[in-house]
Protein backbone atom coordinates (compact mmCIF):
# COMPACT_ATOMS: atom_id res chain seq x y z
CA UNK A 1 0.00 0.00 0.00
CA UNK A 2 2.90 2.34 0.71
CA UNK A 3 4.56 1.77 -2.34
CA UNK A 4 1.43 2.63 -4.53
CA UNK A 5 0.95 5.80 -2.50
CA UNK A 6 4.22 6.65 -2.94
CA UNK A 7 3.95 5.49 -6.73
CA UNK A 8 0.79 7.94 -7.03
CA UNK A 9 2.86 10.98 -5.47
CA UNK A 10 5.72 10.40 -7.91
CA UNK A 11 3.27 10.25 -10.80
CA UNK A 12 1.57 13.85 -9.73
CA UNK A 13 5.07 15.63 -9.18
CA UNK A 14 5.91 14.40 -12.67
CA UNK A 15 2.57 15.68 -13.98
CA UNK A 16 3.25 18.84 -12.42
CA UNK A 17 0.79 18.79 -9.90
CA UNK A 18 2.57 20.52 -6.08
CA UNK A 19 -0.16 18.63 -4.12
CA UNK A 20 -1.82 15.84 -3.48
CA UNK A 21 -2.45 16.58 0.35
CA UNK A 22 -6.14 15.00 1.58
CA UNK A 23 -8.34 17.67 3.75
CA UNK A 24 -9.45 15.01 6.67
CA UNK A 25 -12.16 15.84 9.15
CA UNK A 26 -11.21 15.06 13.10
CA UNK A 27 -13.63 15.02 15.66
CA UNK A 28 -15.16 18.10 17.19
CA UNK A 29 -13.63 17.15 20.34
CA UNK A 30 -9.97 17.05 19.30
CA UNK A 31 -10.03 19.96 16.63
CA UNK A 32 -11.43 21.88 19.48
CA UNK A 33 -9.28 21.30 21.71
CA UNK A 34 -6.63 24.40 23.09
CA UNK A 35 -4.10 21.47 23.19
CA UNK A 36 -5.09 21.34 19.33
CA UNK A 37 -4.88 24.99 18.61
CA UNK A 38 -1.93 26.31 20.75
CA UNK A 39 -0.06 22.99 19.22
CA UNK A 40 -0.96 24.38 15.63
CA UNK A 41 -0.26 28.24 16.52
CA UNK A 42 3.54 26.96 17.51
CA UNK A 43 3.88 25.25 14.20
CA UNK A 44 2.68 28.33 12.37
CA UNK A 45 4.88 30.45 14.53
CA UNK A 46 7.94 28.37 13.07
CA UNK A 47 6.94 28.40 9.54
CA UNK A 48 6.81 32.25 9.69
CA UNK A 49 10.05 32.63 10.92
CA UNK A 50 12.44 34.71 9.14
CA UNK A 51 16.46 33.68 9.00
CA UNK A 52 18.99 36.88 9.57
CA UNK A 53 22.82 35.82 9.42
CA UNK A 54 24.76 38.91 11.03
CA UNK A 55 24.46 40.64 14.18
CA UNK A 56 25.34 43.51 15.40
CA UNK A 57 24.68 42.78 19.09
CA UNK A 58 25.20 39.57 21.26
CA UNK A 59 24.06 38.63 24.29
CA UNK A 60 25.40 35.35 26.05
CA UNK A 61 22.85 34.46 29.15
CA UNK A 62 24.55 31.64 31.07
CA UNK A 63 22.31 30.20 33.86
CA UNK A 64 25.09 28.45 35.65
CA UNK A 65 23.89 24.91 36.74
CA UNK A 66 20.71 25.07 34.85
CA UNK A 67 19.62 21.98 33.76
CA UNK A 68 16.69 21.06 32.14
CA UNK A 69 15.01 19.89 35.32
CA UNK A 70 15.86 23.22 36.92
CA UNK A 71 14.14 25.18 34.00
CA UNK A 72 11.60 22.77 34.36
CA UNK A 73 10.86 23.76 37.95
CA UNK A 74 11.27 26.64 37.55
CA UNK A 75 9.03 27.09 35.02
CA UNK A 76 6.40 25.58 37.07
CA UNK A 77 7.49 27.55 40.44
CA UNK A 78 6.61 30.96 38.16
CA UNK A 79 3.33 29.97 36.77
CA UNK A 80 2.57 28.94 40.67
CA UNK A 81 3.27 32.52 41.78
CA UNK A 82 0.91 33.94 39.50
CA UNK A 83 -1.93 31.30 40.68
CA UNK A 84 -1.88 29.02 38.15
CA UNK A 85 -0.86 25.26 37.91
CA UNK A 86 2.32 25.87 36.60
CA UNK A 87 3.12 23.27 34.32
CA UNK A 88 1.55 25.24 30.77
CA UNK A 89 3.78 28.16 31.95
CA UNK A 90 6.94 29.18 29.61
CA UNK A 91 10.29 31.45 30.81
CA UNK A 92 10.95 34.15 28.45
CA UNK A 93 13.95 31.98 27.16
CA UNK A 94 11.61 29.13 26.31
CA UNK A 95 9.53 31.12 23.68
CA UNK A 96 12.83 31.66 21.72
CA UNK A 97 12.40 30.15 18.46
CA UNK A 98 15.67 27.94 17.79
CA UNK A 99 16.97 25.31 20.62
CA UNK A 100 19.29 22.73 20.96
CA UNK A 101 20.56 19.90 23.02
CA UNK A 102 24.50 20.76 23.79
CA UNK A 103 26.78 18.26 25.36
CA UNK A 104 29.04 19.29 28.18
CA UNK A 105 31.81 16.84 29.06
CA UNK A 106 35.37 18.13 29.33
CA UNK A 107 37.95 16.63 28.03
CA UNK A 108 39.17 14.75 30.80
CA UNK A 109 35.72 14.79 32.81
CA UNK A 110 32.55 12.83 32.25
CA UNK A 111 30.88 15.67 34.27
CA UNK A 112 31.97 19.17 33.93
CA UNK A 113 33.13 21.89 35.90
CA UNK A 114 32.29 25.57 34.92
CA UNK A 115 35.65 26.20 33.72
CA UNK A 116 36.06 23.92 30.98
CA UNK A 117 32.66 24.18 29.69
CA UNK A 118 32.25 27.87 29.83
CA UNK A 119 36.15 28.01 27.95
CA UNK A 120 34.51 25.47 25.16
CA UNK A 121 31.61 28.31 24.71
CA UNK A 122 34.01 31.61 24.61
CA UNK A 123 37.03 29.75 22.70
CA UNK A 124 35.45 26.77 20.47
CA UNK A 125 38.11 24.47 22.02
CA UNK A 126 36.85 22.12 24.68
CA UNK A 127 39.38 21.74 27.44
CA UNK A 128 40.03 20.50 31.15
CA UNK A 129 37.92 20.80 34.13
CA UNK A 130 39.18 23.68 36.37
CA UNK A 131 41.48 25.14 33.58
CA UNK A 132 40.33 28.39 32.03
CA UNK A 133 41.00 29.48 27.87
CA UNK A 134 44.16 27.20 28.17
CA UNK A 135 44.10 24.44 25.51
CA UNK A 136 43.86 21.03 26.79
CA UNK A 137 47.36 20.02 26.16
CA UNK A 138 48.36 21.58 29.38
CA UNK A 139 48.05 20.49 32.57
CA UNK A 140 45.79 22.07 35.10
CA UNK A 141 47.71 24.21 37.68
CA UNK A 142 50.47 24.38 35.80
CA UNK A 143 51.68 27.66 34.94
CA UNK A 144 55.11 26.99 32.70
CA UNK A 145 53.40 24.23 30.75
CA UNK A 146 50.11 26.43 29.77
CA UNK A 147 52.53 29.12 27.91
CA UNK A 148 51.71 28.71 24.30
CA UNK A 149 48.61 27.48 24.57
CA UNK A 150 46.47 30.25 25.68
CA UNK A 151 42.77 30.52 23.89
CA UNK A 152 41.23 33.34 22.39
CA UNK A 153 38.01 34.38 23.47
CA UNK A 154 34.84 35.94 21.79
CA UNK A 155 34.90 38.92 24.08
CA UNK A 156 38.55 39.84 23.02
CA UNK A 157 37.82 39.34 19.39
CA UNK A 158 34.59 41.65 19.84
CA UNK A 159 37.35 44.47 21.51
CA UNK A 160 39.66 43.50 18.36
CA UNK A 161 36.94 44.44 16.11
CA UNK A 162 36.02 48.09 17.83
CA UNK A 163 32.71 46.49 19.60
CA UNK A 164 31.89 47.07 23.09
CA UNK A 165 32.44 44.28 25.77
CA UNK A 166 30.51 43.67 28.78
CA UNK A 167 30.57 41.04 31.90
CA UNK A 168 27.91 40.70 33.77
CA UNK A 169 27.42 37.72 36.82
CA UNK A 170 25.53 37.44 40.46
CA UNK A 171 29.09 35.03 41.31
CA UNK A 172 32.05 37.04 41.71
CA UNK A 173 33.39 38.51 38.58
CA UNK A 174 36.99 36.53 38.74
CA UNK A 175 34.78 33.20 38.97
CA UNK A 176 35.30 30.43 36.35
CA UNK A 177 32.27 31.50 34.44
CA UNK A 178 32.71 35.18 33.83
CA UNK A 179 36.50 35.14 34.09
CA UNK A 180 36.26 32.31 30.93
CA UNK A 181 35.11 35.69 29.17
CA UNK A 182 38.56 37.22 29.54
CA UNK A 183 41.51 35.60 31.52
CA UNK A 184 43.69 32.65 30.88
CA UNK A 185 44.81 30.94 33.89
CA UNK A 186 45.27 27.48 34.42
CA UNK A 187 43.74 27.05 37.78
CA UNK A 188 40.09 28.47 38.12
CA UNK A 189 41.02 29.14 41.44
CA UNK A 190 43.61 31.74 40.84
CA UNK A 191 40.86 34.23 41.32
CA UNK A 192 43.68 36.89 43.35
CA UNK A 193 47.33 36.13 43.98
CA UNK A 194 46.38 34.54 47.74
CA UNK A 195 45.47 31.86 45.94
CA UNK A 196 48.73 31.26 43.85
CA UNK A 197 51.53 29.29 44.36
CA UNK A 198 54.56 30.66 44.82
CA UNK A 199 56.14 28.96 41.30
CA UNK A 200 53.44 30.33 39.27
CA UNK A 201 54.04 33.92 40.67
CA UNK A 202 58.20 33.43 39.82
CA UNK A 203 56.70 31.96 36.38
CA UNK A 204 55.17 35.29 35.61
CA UNK A 205 51.62 34.01 35.67
CA UNK A 206 48.76 36.11 36.70
CA UNK A 207 45.66 36.56 38.95
CA UNK A 208 42.51 36.63 37.53
CA UNK A 209 41.76 40.10 38.63
CA UNK A 210 44.74 41.42 37.72
CA UNK A 211 44.65 39.87 34.26
CA UNK A 212 40.71 41.52 34.07
CA UNK A 213 42.36 45.17 34.93
CA UNK A 214 45.59 44.92 32.99
CA UNK A 215 43.70 43.36 29.54
CA UNK A 216 45.35 44.35 26.67
CA UNK A 217 43.06 43.29 23.85
CA UNK A 218 41.09 46.53 22.76
CA UNK A 219 40.55 49.21 25.33
CA UNK A 220 39.54 46.22 27.78
CA UNK A 221 36.07 45.29 28.98
CA UNK A 222 33.88 48.49 29.00
CA UNK A 223 31.56 47.25 31.42
CA UNK A 224 32.17 44.83 34.16
CA UNK A 225 29.30 44.41 37.03
CA UNK A 226 28.84 41.20 40.14
CA UNK A 227 30.52 40.11 43.00
CA UNK A 228 34.09 39.52 43.96
CA UNK A 229 35.41 42.63 45.59
CA UNK A 230 38.04 41.05 47.94
CA UNK A 231 40.26 39.87 45.32
CA UNK A 232 40.76 43.52 44.21
CA UNK A 233 42.11 44.79 47.28
CA UNK A 234 44.63 44.57 49.21
CA UNK A 235 44.70 42.72 52.70
CA UNK A 236 45.15 45.63 55.03
CA UNK A 237 42.56 47.53 53.00
CA UNK A 238 38.25 47.47 54.44
CA UNK A 239 35.64 47.33 52.00
CA UNK A 240 32.19 49.50 52.36
CA UNK A 241 31.10 46.24 54.31
CA UNK A 242 33.65 46.41 56.58
CA UNK A 243 35.38 43.04 55.22
CA UNK A 244 38.99 43.02 54.04
CA UNK A 245 40.67 42.45 50.90
CA UNK A 246 42.35 38.95 50.06
CA UNK A 247 45.77 40.07 47.90
CA UNK A 248 49.30 40.31 49.17
CA UNK A 249 50.82 41.93 47.02
CA UNK A 250 49.13 45.49 48.69
CA UNK A 251 47.74 46.50 45.26
CA UNK A 252 44.22 48.15 45.02
CA UNK A 253 42.75 47.18 41.91
CA UNK A 254 39.29 49.26 41.70
CA UNK A 255 41.76 52.39 41.79
CA UNK A 256 44.20 51.28 39.07
CA UNK A 257 41.47 50.68 37.13
CA UNK A 258 39.96 54.18 38.06
CA UNK A 259 43.46 55.22 36.89
CA UNK A 260 43.43 53.72 32.95
CA UNK A 261 40.67 55.06 32.67
CA UNK A 262 40.95 58.28 33.74
CA UNK A 263 40.28 60.49 31.17
CA UNK A 264 37.16 58.93 30.17
CA UNK A 265 33.50 58.90 31.96
CA UNK A 266 34.74 55.83 34.12
CA UNK A 267 33.14 54.75 37.50
CA UNK A 268 33.10 52.52 39.96
CA UNK A 269 30.11 51.50 42.10
CA UNK A 270 29.78 48.90 45.04
CA UNK A 271 25.98 49.21 46.32
CA UNK A 272 22.71 50.13 44.47
CA UNK A 273 22.60 53.39 45.31
CA UNK A 274 25.43 54.36 43.72
CA UNK A 275 24.57 51.74 40.51
CA UNK A 276 21.23 53.63 40.25
CA UNK A 277 22.37 56.87 40.95
CA UNK A 278 25.00 56.91 37.38
CA UNK A 279 24.01 58.91 34.60
CA UNK A 280 24.56 55.46 32.03
CA UNK A 281 24.25 57.97 28.77
CA UNK A 282 27.32 59.44 29.86
CA UNK A 283 29.37 56.29 31.01
CA UNK A 284 32.08 54.98 29.06
CA UNK A 285 33.51 52.97 31.58
CA UNK A 286 31.82 50.95 34.84
CA UNK A 287 33.43 48.87 37.38
CA UNK A 288 30.71 47.56 39.90
CA UNK A 289 31.62 44.85 42.76
CA UNK A 290 28.22 44.63 45.06
CA UNK A 291 29.62 42.11 47.90
CA UNK A 292 33.11 40.91 49.24
CA UNK A 293 32.15 37.84 47.57
CA UNK A 294 29.11 36.04 45.81
CA UNK A 295 26.50 38.65 45.36
CA UNK A 296 23.55 37.86 47.84
CA UNK A 297 20.75 35.21 46.35
CA UNK A 298 18.12 36.83 44.93
CA UNK A 299 15.61 35.50 47.86
CA UNK A 300 18.28 37.31 50.37
CA UNK A 301 18.90 41.09 48.04
CA UNK A 302 16.94 42.91 50.19
CA UNK A 303 18.60 42.04 53.44
CA UNK A 304 22.52 43.06 51.96
CA UNK A 305 23.90 45.87 53.59
CA UNK A 306 23.85 48.69 50.82
CA UNK A 307 21.56 46.59 48.74
CA UNK A 308 22.51 45.42 45.46
CA UNK A 309 20.94 45.57 42.13
CA UNK A 310 18.93 42.76 40.95
CA UNK A 311 20.10 40.47 37.68
CA UNK A 312 17.63 42.11 35.46
CA UNK A 313 19.24 46.03 36.68
CA UNK A 314 22.69 44.93 36.29
CA UNK A 315 21.49 43.53 32.61
CA UNK A 316 19.69 46.64 32.09
CA UNK A 317 22.73 49.38 32.96
CA UNK A 318 24.85 47.11 31.11
CA UNK A 319 23.14 47.50 27.71
CA UNK A 320 22.35 51.14 28.36
CA UNK A 321 25.99 52.01 28.40
CA UNK A 322 27.15 49.42 25.56
CA UNK A 323 24.51 50.15 23.20
CA UNK A 324 26.11 53.85 23.06
CA UNK A 325 29.16 51.82 20.20
CA UNK A 326 27.47 52.38 17.09
CA UNK A 327 29.84 49.46 15.74
CA UNK A 328 27.63 47.11 18.45
CA UNK A 329 28.84 44.61 21.54
CA UNK A 330 29.30 41.37 22.95
CA UNK A 331 27.87 40.91 26.09
CA UNK A 332 27.90 38.11 28.89
CA UNK A 333 25.42 37.60 31.76
CA UNK A 334 25.39 35.20 34.19
CA UNK A 335 23.65 34.00 36.74
CA UNK A 336 25.81 32.57 38.97
CA UNK A 337 24.02 31.49 42.24
CA UNK A 338 21.98 28.90 40.57
CA UNK A 339 24.86 26.49 40.70
CA UNK A 340 25.56 27.12 44.50
CA UNK A 341 22.04 27.16 46.14
CA UNK A 342 22.32 23.32 44.22
CA UNK A 343 25.79 22.53 45.38
CA UNK A 344 24.22 23.60 48.95
CA UNK A 345 20.54 21.50 48.62
CA UNK A 346 18.55 24.30 48.25
CA UNK A 347 15.92 23.90 45.28
CA UNK A 348 13.64 27.24 46.65
CA UNK A 349 17.19 29.01 46.07
CA UNK A 350 18.42 27.69 42.77
CA UNK A 351 14.56 28.28 41.40
CA UNK A 352 14.07 31.52 42.59
CA UNK A 353 17.24 32.96 40.86
CA UNK A 354 16.27 30.83 37.76
CA UNK A 355 12.83 32.61 37.40
CA UNK A 356 14.92 35.86 37.89
CA UNK A 357 17.69 35.08 35.31
CA UNK A 358 14.11 34.51 33.00
CA UNK A 359 12.99 38.31 33.83
CA UNK A 360 16.55 39.58 33.01
CA UNK A 361 16.23 37.79 29.35
CA UNK A 362 12.88 38.97 29.19
CA UNK A 363 14.09 42.55 29.55
CA UNK A 364 17.06 41.85 27.23
CA UNK A 365 14.24 41.22 24.56
CA UNK A 366 12.00 43.88 24.67
CA UNK A 367 14.59 46.17 24.67
CA UNK A 368 17.20 44.85 21.89
CA UNK A 369 16.13 45.07 18.31
CA UNK A 370 15.66 41.51 17.34
CA UNK A 371 16.98 41.89 13.88
CA UNK A 372 19.98 42.94 14.81
CA UNK A 373 20.34 41.20 18.10
CA UNK A 374 21.61 37.81 18.33
CA UNK A 375 20.45 36.59 22.16
CA UNK A 376 21.63 33.19 23.18
CA UNK A 377 20.70 31.35 26.81
CA UNK A 378 22.23 28.71 27.97
CA UNK A 379 23.73 26.51 30.64
CA UNK A 380 27.33 25.10 31.45
CA UNK A 381 26.13 22.25 32.78
CA UNK A 382 23.39 20.90 35.15
CA UNK A 383 23.02 19.20 38.32
CA UNK A 384 21.79 16.09 40.05
CA UNK A 385 18.45 17.87 40.94
CA UNK A 386 15.18 15.56 39.69
CA UNK A 387 11.39 16.08 39.94
CA UNK A 388 9.52 12.47 40.72
CA UNK A 389 7.20 11.05 42.24
CA UNK A 390 3.91 11.09 40.08
CA UNK A 391 2.31 14.67 42.07
CA UNK A 392 -1.01 15.85 40.37
CA UNK A 393 -0.73 18.46 37.96
CA UNK A 394 -0.43 21.77 39.78
CA UNK A 395 1.27 20.28 43.40
CA UNK A 396 3.52 22.81 44.71
CA UNK A 397 6.33 22.01 42.66
CA UNK A 398 8.03 22.79 45.98
CA UNK A 399 6.00 20.85 48.14
CA UNK A 400 4.84 17.10 49.71
CA UNK A 401 3.78 14.61 46.59
CA UNK A 402 0.06 14.26 46.30
CA UNK A 403 -0.55 11.80 43.98
CA UNK A 404 -4.14 10.75 41.76
CA UNK A 405 -6.25 7.99 42.51
CA UNK A 406 -7.49 4.97 40.19
CA UNK A 407 -9.91 7.30 38.43
CA UNK A 408 -7.52 9.92 38.27
CA UNK A 409 -8.92 11.90 40.51
CA UNK A 410 -6.50 14.69 42.53
CA UNK A 411 -5.65 12.87 46.21
CA UNK A 412 -6.06 15.31 49.47
CA UNK A 413 -3.21 13.22 51.40
CA UNK A 414 0.36 13.21 50.35
CA UNK A 415 2.30 9.86 49.22
CA UNK A 416 3.87 7.89 51.53
CA UNK A 417 7.28 6.16 50.58
CA UNK A 418 7.70 2.40 51.92
CA UNK A 419 9.11 4.04 54.77
CA UNK A 420 4.92 5.55 55.60
CA UNK A 421 7.05 8.71 55.31
CA UNK A 422 5.87 11.85 52.82
CA UNK A 423 8.52 13.34 50.20
CA UNK A 424 8.94 15.61 47.97
CA UNK A 425 8.54 16.49 44.43
CA UNK A 426 12.13 17.88 43.85
CA UNK A 427 14.93 16.18 45.11
CA UNK A 428 18.76 15.39 44.95
CA UNK A 429 20.49 12.49 43.84
CA UNK A 430 24.03 13.61 46.45
CA UNK A 431 24.89 16.07 49.16
CA UNK A 432 24.10 17.51 52.33
CA UNK A 433 20.61 16.58 52.43
CA UNK A 434 21.44 12.51 53.71
CA UNK A 435 23.06 13.91 56.65
CA UNK A 436 20.92 14.95 59.22
CA UNK A 437 22.13 18.58 60.07
CA UNK A 438 18.75 19.90 60.88
CA UNK A 439 17.77 19.47 63.98
CA UNK A 440 19.60 19.32 67.53
CA UNK A 441 21.68 22.23 66.76
CA UNK A 442 19.71 25.62 65.63
CA UNK A 443 19.49 24.73 61.89
CA UNK A 444 21.35 27.25 59.25
CA UNK A 445 22.06 30.11 60.81
CA UNK A 446 22.35 32.38 58.02
CA UNK A 447 18.83 31.48 56.94
CA UNK A 448 18.09 31.52 60.97
CA UNK A 449 15.67 28.32 60.61
CA UNK A 450 15.60 24.81 61.43
CA UNK A 451 14.56 23.18 58.37
CA UNK A 452 17.55 21.10 56.87
CA UNK A 453 16.55 17.55 56.79
CA UNK A 454 18.39 15.02 55.58
CA UNK A 455 17.69 11.37 55.98
CA UNK A 456 14.25 10.21 55.96
CA UNK A 457 13.11 12.30 58.51
CA UNK A 458 9.35 12.63 58.78
CA UNK A 459 8.34 16.05 56.51
CA UNK A 460 4.47 16.02 57.56
CA UNK A 461 4.91 19.22 59.90
CA UNK A 462 7.51 20.49 58.03
CA UNK A 463 6.95 23.44 55.24
CA UNK A 464 8.84 22.36 52.26
CA UNK A 465 8.72 25.26 50.29
CA UNK A 466 10.02 27.73 52.33
CA UNK A 467 13.27 29.37 51.27
CA UNK A 468 15.80 27.78 53.91
CA UNK A 469 14.42 24.38 52.85
CA UNK A 470 16.97 21.91 52.11
CA UNK A 471 15.64 18.81 50.45
CA UNK A 472 16.55 15.30 51.08
CA UNK A 473 19.57 13.54 49.19
CA UNK A 474 19.89 10.07 48.50
CA UNK A 475 23.94 9.90 48.54
CA UNK A 476 26.06 11.88 51.46
CA UNK A 477 28.07 14.35 50.32
CA UNK A 478 29.54 17.49 51.68
CA UNK A 479 28.02 19.55 48.36
CA UNK A 480 25.92 18.41 45.84
CA UNK A 481 27.67 17.90 42.36
CA UNK A 482 27.55 18.74 38.91
CA UNK A 483 25.45 16.37 36.48
CA UNK A 484 26.57 14.80 33.07
CA UNK A 485 23.83 14.62 31.15
CA UNK A 486 23.46 17.56 28.24
CA UNK A 487 21.80 20.67 28.64
CA UNK A 488 19.55 23.49 26.30
CA UNK A 489 20.62 26.27 24.47
CA UNK A 490 17.90 28.66 22.96
CA UNK A 491 18.12 31.59 20.46
CA UNK A 492 16.23 34.59 18.62
CA UNK A 493 18.16 36.84 16.65
CA UNK A 494 20.45 36.72 13.58
CA UNK A 495 22.05 33.55 13.42
CA UNK A 496 20.07 31.92 16.29
CA UNK A 497 18.56 29.17 13.46
CA UNK A 498 22.31 27.46 13.52
CA UNK A 499 21.25 26.13 16.74
CA UNK A 500 19.54 22.72 16.22
CA UNK A 501 19.70 19.45 16.86
CA UNK A 502 22.28 17.86 19.43
CA UNK A 503 25.99 20.17 19.97
CA UNK A 504 29.18 20.00 21.41
CA UNK A 505 29.38 23.12 23.73
CA UNK A 506 32.32 24.75 21.56
CA UNK A 507 29.57 25.18 18.36
CA UNK A 508 28.14 28.34 20.38
CA UNK A 509 31.23 30.31 19.73
CA UNK A 510 31.23 29.25 16.22
CA UNK A 511 27.55 31.07 16.17
CA UNK A 512 28.75 34.13 17.88
CA UNK A 513 31.56 34.42 15.83
CA UNK A 514 29.72 33.87 12.72
CA UNK A 515 26.54 35.28 13.59
CA UNK A 516 29.02 38.79 14.56
CA UNK A 517 31.36 38.33 12.32
CA UNK A 518 34.55 38.48 14.83
CA UNK A 519 36.88 37.24 12.50
CA UNK A 520 38.11 34.18 14.50
CA UNK A 521 37.67 32.29 11.81
CA UNK A 522 37.91 32.56 7.91
CA UNK A 523 34.26 31.93 7.49
CA UNK A 524 32.63 33.82 4.40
Amino acid sequence: MRRLTQSIMAAAVAAGVTSVAHSAILPDVQSNSQWFIDGQAAIDKQLNQTHLTNAKNVIVFVGDGMGVSTVTAARILAGQRVGNSGEENFLSFEQMPYSAQVKTYNTNQQTPDSAGTMTAMMTGVKTKAGVINIAPDSDRANCDMANGYELKTALELAEDQGLSTGVVSTARVTHATPAATYAKVSERNWESDDGMPDEAKEAGCKDIATQLVELEVGDGIDVVLGGGRRHFIPETMTDSEGKTGKRTDGRDLTNEWLERYSGQAAFYVEDQSSFSGLDLANTDKLLGLFNSSHMEYNADRLNDIGGEPTLTEMTQGAIDVLKKNDNGYVLMVESGRIDHAHHAGNAYRALDDTIEFANAVQYAMDNTNPEETLIIVTADHSHVFTIAGYPQRGNPILGLVKSTDANGQPLAEPAVASDGMPYTTVSYTNGLGFADYGTGNGGDQRYGDDSHMGGRVDLTAIDTTQSGFHQEALVPLSSETHAGEDITVHAVGPGAQLLQGVIEQNVIFHVINQAAELGGDTYQ
